[in-house]
């Protein structure tokens, strides 16, 4: 029997510890997780780090699945495959990570609650999510913008296409 469910967009980074590998066993945890098939994902890119510059490179892609679990349970499922990992809380906001995995879509819904925000807050305005993002889905429109993923790269000011780079 088909699964039914939502399509959803994951976000998949590191730059600790190996990042392609880490990446790599993110998306076959992701895949394993119940109730949720994997379906796409896009190639791994070498990005600069955002906001603290002071780290390594990430190592960023795009998951494309279909869940039938709901956005909160997803995002439990997401946590507990990053705590598996060996991921911790970070002393601070945009520091290294062996792994990070973010809703960035689930199906057209919008959500705004205190520990869940979809689409990902941040989506727009990130060469390194929108360009795996458009490999894969350029055609999918933001929910509360009304604009394609490829509408919303080419709308990037910044100009810098250096900063992420398919590998």
């Amino acid at each position: 029997m088909a699964l039914r469910g939502v399509i959803a967009y994951i976000g998949v980074g590191s730059n600790l510890e190996e990042p392609l590998r880490q990446c790599r066993l993110a998306l076959q945890n992701l895949a394993a997780v119940n109730d949720t098939r994997l379906l796409r994902t896009a190639s791994f890119y070498r990005t600069e780090p955002v906001g603290v510059r002071e780290q390594d490179p990430f190592i960023n892609t795009v998951a494309e699945i279909r869940t039938e679990l709901a956005a909160r349970t997803l995002l439990g499922a997401l946590k507990a495959i990053e705590q598996e990992m060996g991921r911790r809380e970070l002393l601070r906001r945009w520091g290294p990570r062996v792994i990070d995995l973010d809703i960035l879509l689930y199906g057209q819904d919008i959500v705004q609650e205190d520990d869940l925000v979809i689409p990902h807050p941040e989506l727009h305005k990130r060469r390194f999510v929108l360009a795996p993002l458009c490999e894969i889905s350029s055609y999918v429109i933001h929910p509360a913008f009304g604009i394609s993923m490829q509408g919303l790269l080419i709308r990037l000011e910044n100009d810098d296409r250096s900063a992420v780079v398919k590998i």
